[in-house]
């Protein structure tokens, strides 16, 4: 019997630099897609996984995060004042009752590895997810991508790469894995790569933002010297840990939007419009009548 996954980790300490100014006092995790921040979607996906510890590894300036997720009496006492229960209920509604917020301070910015690192205190020796909020993905009919990783988890009981195929001039931006075959949707992992020349790239298939992984990788992050970057890479203490353990690579059903790049955002926040609702007929309709007739002259 497989521990349960419980706990999920959300590395939130960087900086944040292409979008700036915008991430000059505000944390890149708190830019809204439509009304939400992408810190809520990641953690309301940890939950519909049946994760109840969201552990959050943070940094100078990040002070709006914590706040989001707390209690906000003064708020709530002004809404509940003037009768609008609607966005009372949002408000209180952010995380459900049960669940529970830890908050690290990396100290240092050293790199993913290092962040996860920071989490083993809360962690323990527990199998746990890794979230990076950044990449937004909708999970559309098949569950949240986290939900169908835990799902692969409590059958094989290893450490599962969330991935998908990426064009082959993008691998220098990734962790890059080299698969077996496993299922359609389920490789085993027979070596990593981080952010591969497309000439060096054992394939295209790149890890993207989620990870499941056991608790051995905290050892193994510890012994990890600077990689890409001269930062402590988690794909290098994966690697490693390719040496001792099953490492599968999961493709998940949905869409991933790349919400680190300005394009990416811009592309989640139009589509999540157009799911929003309140919004989705207005927006829809902007867009015909509006957008298209400028772009189409």
């Amino acid at each position: 019997m497989h521990k349960k996954i419980r706990k999920a980790v959300f590395p939130v300490a960087g900086m944040g630099t292409r979008f700036l100014p915008a991430t000059k006092a505000n944390p890149k995790e708190m830019l809204p897609v439509v009304d939400k921040p992408l810190i809520q979607y990641a953690a309301e996906e940890a939950v519909a996984a049946g994760i109840d510890v969201l552990v959050f590894v943070t940094g100078r300036n990040k002070r709006s995060i914590p706040d989001h997720f707390d209690k906000a009496y003064e708020l709530e006492t002004e809404l509940e004042e003037r009768g609008k229960e609607k966005m009372l209920e949002i408000v209180r509604n952010i995380l459900p009752p049960h669940v529970t917020c830890a908050y690290i301070r990396q100290a240092e910015a050293l790199g993913l590895g290092h962040a996860v690192g920071c989490a083993r205190p809360v962690v323990g020796d527990e199998p746990f997810a890794v979230i990076l909020a950044d990449d937004l993905i909708d999970g559309e009919g098949g569950g949240s991508a986290l939900k169908q990783m835990v799902d692969v988890y409590e059958e094989y009981g290893c450490s599962i790469l969330g991935v998908e195929d990426v064009p082959k001039d993008e691998t220098h931006k990734y962790g890059v894995v080299s698969p077996e075959r496993v299922t359609d949707r389920l490789w085993d992992v027979k070596g990593i790569v981080e952010k591969p020349a497309p000439a060096d790239a054992p394939s295209n298939m790149a890890v993207v933002g989620r990870y499941i992984l056991t608790p051995r990788i905290f050892d193994l992050i510890e012994n990890t010297g600077k990689g890409a970057g001269g930062e402590i890479q988690l794909t290098d203490a994966i690697s490693d840990l390719l040496g001792e353990q099953r490492v599968l690579a999961q493709r998940f059903q949905g869409t991933r939007y790349d919400c680190g790049s300005k394009l990416g955002y811009l592309q989640a926040t139009v589509e999540y419009a157009l799911k929003h609702p309140e919004l989705a007929d207005d927006f829809r309709g902007y867009l015909q009548n509006d957008v298209c007739k400028r772009i189409l002259g």
